[in-house]
């Protein structure tokens, strides 16, 4: 089968745990792709991913079965300076939430989170090869800090990156926005376009986040989705489509 999709689960963290588990029982019961796993170290710091022991056997027994985990930024919120023009605080507020959390950081503070980040997850799932910006935020200076790091690759909303040599391999991503009512009614037609759109490219992305597991309707429409996406395509991690590609 020529072509490929990559399924990453956002936003892991204790506090989400349980919206996870339901979105990967809907997977496991699709036939059990592999998945990467996007980890938030101490996600809005409420709570430390690793002073969660039962979530992190649960995400073990996971990465034993064929998973992978990558780094989902530190704390997953902007608390960098304030939006200074009106067309950044419409992305940095607006569009997402106030979570693009390396959105605006310099580098060497890009650097000390992703450093550390890496650090504890890696220890904790090794290997740990990947990197995703919350909402897919990066400032130039995050890049910089990315290409020095252990790190291998990272991913735009329109791209998986080999941090060596920085090569773009085109990998869309579909998603669907749940946080409010009008955003799911765009979102469920946004789905069906983006899945016929991307139909004849090699390699697309699924991104599902914690919050769709609240909306029934929101998992129906990902089902069927991804019931169909899975006939047409091969299903593997972030760490081996980069292999391939």
């Amino acid at each position: 089968m020529s072509r490929q999709i990559c399924i990453a689960l956002h936003d892991v963290a204790p506090e989400t745990w349980p919206q996870c588990e339901l979105l990967l029982a809907m997977l496991d019961d699709l036939g059990r792709p592999p998945v990467t796993l996007l980890a938030v170290p101490n996600y809005h710091e409420r709570g430390h991913l690793l002073a969660a022991p039962d979530v992190v056997r649960a995400i073990r027994r996971r990465v034993d079965q064929g998973d992978e985990v990558a780094l989902h930024g530190y704390f997953h919120r902007d608390d960098a300076a304030p939006p200074r023009t009106p067309r950044a605080w419409l992305r940095r507020r607006l569009l997402t939430a106030s979570e693009g959390e390396f959105s605006e950081l310099s580098s060497s503070d890009a650097a000390r989170r992703i450093c550390r980040g890496w650090q504890e997850i890696n220890d904790a799932f090794r290997p740990v090869h990947g990197f995703v910006a919350p909402a897919w935020l990066h400032s130039v200076d995050t890049w910089t800090a990315l290409r020095d790091s252990p790190l291998r690759y990272a991913s735009t909303r329109d791209a998986l990156v080999v941090l060596d040599g920085m090569r773009k391999v085109p990998a869309p991503a579909i998603t669907i926005s749940a946080r409010s009512r009008w955003r799911r009614t765009v979102s469920r037609g946004w789905l069906r376009l983006l899945c016929r759109t991307t139909a004849s490219l090699p390699l697309v992305r699924v991104a599902l986040h914690p919050v769709d597991a609240e909306h029934a309707d929101v998992v129906n429409d990902w089902r069927r989705a991804l019931g169909a996406l899975l006939e047409a395509r091969a299903a593997l991690t972030k760490s081996r489509a980069l292999e391939l590609a």
